[in-house]
């Protein structure tokens, strides 16, 4: 039997790795950086490193789904753009996946015009993957969310409401030139790209589903506070060659994006007791989607994306 080196992982959370056979013989456990709404270890075995994502049922209110979750991960492992899955214990609320040594990315890394067809190159991976469980689509959940908030009287930013016109304009235009769904991940923000040097992994499907692939890249780009260059860069890398109708279509989505993530921040901090400052989060997305709401390139986003290239 090895010596288990606990790393100060308190007892409960290595007696819950207890429900993981592929666990039971584990030889060191590191409490990992990261992760919102899961508590995410590394764990050292004989057999191998893995890392066991321990979430909570409460995670279910930010329309979570855990055996979505499993199954996407699963797909998107098949593609190559994700690690391997070795475990599920739903009962424990564990889902195990292998251990990748790399360098977690940061908002510079996916801004770096370097880095541009990397991200592509991974997400094309992604994007091919074996369909997924489910469907994603930002302008549902982002209904779902303020449903939610005010049925439970949490905090709604000021002016909020008032885009309702706006949210509505992006789906008539999306809607007039329909993109096929991919399978996609949902939620990159760079702490999602993981670099061992020769190649990128995409972690963490907890929001992932079939969705626009204009969404991933815009919500990409909006994670990382990009600059509109940058987009379209990404595009750019993407599809092979500029095009202004989807970048703009990249662009709204990008902007749905802040838009609906406000309301999960709203959500968390009304009713997460996690240490972290979930409204100013938010606040810092609302604010740069105000400004863009209400910019004279918001129309022009809507026109150009009705139209090819």
């Amino acid at each position: 039997m090895a010596v288990l080196t606990e790393n100060g992982v308190g007892a409960e959370l290595l007696a819950r790795l207890d429900a993981v056979p592929q666990l039971a013989d584990r030889c060191d456990v590191v409490v990992l950086s990261g992760g919102l709404t899961n508590q995410n270890l590394k764990v050292s075995t004989p057999a191998g490193t893995y890392v066991a994502r321990l979430s909570t049922p409460e995670s279910s209110l930010l329309a979570i789904d855990r055996s979505h979750e499993h199954v996407n991960s699963a797909a998107a492992a098949e593609s190559g753009a994700a690690p391997s899955v070795v475990a599920f214990a739903p009962e424990a609320n564990i889902l195990v996946v292998d251990y990748i040594d790399g360098r977690t990315w940061d908002s510079a890394d996916i801004l770096a015009p370097a880095n541009a067809g990397r991200i592509a190159e991974v997400c094309h991976l992604l994007h091919s993957s074996p369909a997924f469980g489910n469907d994603f689509n930002m302008l549902s959940l982002q209904r779902h969310y303020l449903t939610i908030v005010q049925e439970r009287d949490l905090r709604l930013p000021d002016r909020y409401l008032d885009f309702t016109g706006h949210v509505s304009a992006i789906e008539d235009a999306l809607k007039a030139r329909p993109v096929p769904a991919t399978p996609c991940n949902n939620d990159l923000l760079a702490a999602n790209f993981i670099d061992t040097g020769d190649r990128v992994w995409l972690i963490d499907y907890e929001y992932s589903g079939n969705n626009d692939p204009f969404f991933e890249i815009g919500n990409i780009w909006s994670e990382a506070s990009g600059a509109p260059d940058d987009l379209a860069r990404l595009v750019t890398a993407y599809v092979g060659r500029t095009s202004r109708a989807l970048t703009a279509r990249a662009w709204l989505w990008g902007l749905m994006s802040k838009y609906g993530w406000t309301l999960w921040a709203s959500i968390q901090d009304g009713t997460s007791d996690l240490d972290f400052d979930f409204w100013a989060w938010g606040m810092e997305k609302y604010e740069r989607v105000i400004a863009e709401f209400d910019s004279p390139d918001f129309g022009r986003a809507l026109e150009v994306v009705r139209h090819s290239d």
